[in-house]
């Protein structure tokens, strides 16, 4: 009997800063098992990266971090092809040509582009006018039949499916049209500060959010911290956001019930239960923080693992690229 083939999922990640646990259990802590029933391609999106000035140091380490983080979480090189964006030159080149059948009226109405530009007034270059066209490429390359995204990006995955459905009205069955992701989904984790809002590392305030390398030390200071009320009872309401997202944390850790929660730490106060919380979060990153320092120790392995990932998303976007380029008319004349 022959197998069925995958469906294939791209998930990528820009580089820009260490991913938060609302990342992690949101999405990240995820992606290793997708890769058991999809056929999938991770990207570190380090050319998505310099829509906004980065240092070139900064930039540079950031990438192999976010490489060995990608690593970390347990993603199989040998098995998913987990790659830097900058290193399959296919991405530009397919980003360029899908400018030209991209309206200039279609990418004007990004929403993000309206926001980033009034945040970075002072550099609105083309490139984060055309973020979107080039998200559209590192989708169509791989023909992803789903792409994960959350609620702000869902504008850049319809624009990629408008771009893919002009592209095969003109020249035949080209692109596959990508799907949002629609899977196990993790919990949505809120500000430690803020609970009203989405956990964010773009956040000013430190003590809003955990990084996943953060010390176990800063991890319990963040959670003593953390916004709650003053009722003193672990249970799960409407009108208690801060203890809601703890024990949403607590349970995305640990798999517990909220009735579970909620009956271990009857009579209990906020303290205890902030200081549980602490730990199993300490508990949940261990493995990844243990995996995360060793790679980062061995250079010579994340730069054979990144290399290893390159000639995998090369090999499958080249085909991609190739077709695209003979349908409009290019004269090809590789082999």
């Amino acid at each position: 009997m022959e197998l069925q083939k995958k469906q294939r999922v791209l998930s990528a990640i820009q580089p820009t800063s260490i991913p938060t646990l609302g990342n992690y259990i949101g999405a990240l802590r995820n992606w290793k098992n997708m890769s058991a029933n999809y056929d999938c391609a991770y990207a570190v999106a380090d050319l998505h990266a310099i829509t906004v000035r980065q240092d070139p140091k900064a930039l540079k380490q950031q990438t192999m971090q976010m490489f060995a983080i990608l690593l970390a979480i347990g993603l199989d090189p040998e098995q998913s092809a987990v790659f830097v964006q900058s290193h399959v030159d296919t991405h530009a080149q397919l980003a360029w040509l899908l400018n030209c059948y991209t309206q200039f009226g279609e990418a004007s109405r990004m929403t993000q582009f309206k926001e980033k530009s009034q945040k970075h007034a002072d550099n609105i270059n083309v490139g984060l006018f055309t973020y979107p066209v080039l998200m559209a490429a590192d989708i169509l390359l791989y023909q992803a039949h789903y792409v994960p995204i959350g609620a702000d990006q869902k504008q850049h995955l319809e624009i990629a499916r408008d771009i893919a459905e002009r592209f095969n009205g003109l020249y035949g069955s080209v692109f596959t049209l990508p799907e949002p992701f629609i899977g196990t989904v993790g919990a949505r984790v809120m500000s430690l500060q803020d609970p009203e809002k989405k956990m964010s590392k773009s956040d000013v305030n430190p003590k809003a959010s955990i990084s996943i390398l953060d010390s176990p030390d800063a991890i319990v200071k963040k959670f003593k911290s953390a916004v709650t009320d003053s009722e003193a009872w672990v249970r799960y309401a409407e009108d208690k956001a801060g203890i809601n997202n703890l024990m949403t944390i607590f349970s995305a850790c640990t798999g517990w019930s909220y009735e579970q929660i909620e009956s271990d730490f009857a009579g209990k106060g906020y303290g205890d239960f902030k200081l549980a919380v602490a730990d199993a979060v300490i508990e949940e990153l261990r493995p990844l923080q243990f995996r995360f320092d060793r790679l980062m120790k061995d250079p010579a392995y994340l730069k054979q693992c990144a290399h290893l990932g390159a000639e995998k998303a090369k090999r499958i976007s080249q085909r991609t690229l190739d077709k695209c380029m003979k349908k409009i008319g290019f004269w090809i004349i590789g082999n």
